[in-house]
């Protein structure tokens, strides 16, 4: 989680406008949501935690002086990935960036014989439906604007092979649901992208059983990229570059984190 002493912007990304993030109330999503708060935008978090939701919220706005609004939403339901997006559109006349970013890990299974139904089509349920109804709604809102902003969660095993199924299955699921909405709101003025994290420590990798050193060591591992460590607010900060003007022309992208950890190794000479 970012320090709340950290500075302030010198140029604020972000202003004026309106971000919706789902599973922001921890993890990712709670980083990126106090990033955007201090480049400027009015963010609704959107979660099922709610007490943490409520608080996350309070605390964001008073350390930024930006309005933060919490709203329980649980993305595998319409009807509350809707109330989110009026509550957004309420508020604040609008909708610019909405950020599909709750998702769970499931079960640690990646061997084919121990995977079972109820634990994949959970896991597929939040983290590809979920982000479905996200884009849906938030379409919905944009289109009659000609613009908006559309970011998903994916993950590096996205692009990497040997992890859980379901896991591995909806983020390439991910990906793909981004292209595809990229080719069709485009059209309309809207950006979809997404963005694939290392391993980072979060709650999934809690899920997953993972301490803050194992997750370490496996990201060290895995990456090309030495030295440098790979941090939550390395996210976040990619999620306000996909977010912002900076990246007005770019869409259907899948920006990996990652270190270079996707990218196939040979021996070297040197």
């Amino acid at each position: 989680m970012a320090s709340s002493s950290s500075p302030a912007p010198t140029a604020k990304r972000l202003e004026g406008k309106v971000a919706l993030i789902t599973g922001g109330a921890s993890g990712i999503g709670e980083c990126t949501a106090r990033l955007f708060a201090r480049h400027g935008a009015k963010v609704i978090i959107a979660d099922v935690q709610s007490e943490l939701g409520r608080s996350v919220a309070e605390k964001i706005g008073s350390e930024t002086g930006q309005p933060v609004t919490y709203v329980d939403c649980n993305v595998t339901v319409e009807s509350d990935v809707e109330n989110a997006v009026n509550t957004a559109v309420s508020l604040h006349g609008k909708l610019d960036i909405m950020f599909n970013n709750a998702g769970i890990a499931g079960n640690n299974h990646d061997k084919i014989l121990s995977t079972e139904r109820e634990d994949f089509m959970r896991v597929l349920d939040i983290n590809i439906y979920g982000g479905v109804l996200g884009a849906k709604h938030a379409a919905r809102v944009m289109i009659p604007e000609k613009k908006g902003c559309i970011l998903f969660t994916a993950s590096v095993s996205s692009a990497l092979y040997g992890g859980p199924y379901a896991y591995t299955a909806s983020k390439h699921a991910v990906v793909g649901l981004a292209k595809n909405l990229a080719i069709e709101l485009g059209q309309h003025g809207i950006r979809v992208n997404c963005i694939s994290p290392g391993a980072v420590q979060t709650g999934l990798a809690k899920q997953l059983g993972l301490s803050e050193q194992q997750v370490q060591e496996w990201s060290s591992a895995l990456a090309n990229l030495k030295v440098v460590k790979l941090e939550v607010n390395d996210i976040a900060e990619a999620a306000l570059y996909l977010a912002s003007d900076d990246s007005k022309f770019v869409s259907g992208l899948n920006l990996l984190v990652d270190g270079a950890a996707s990218l196939p190794t040979t021996t070297r000479a040197y």
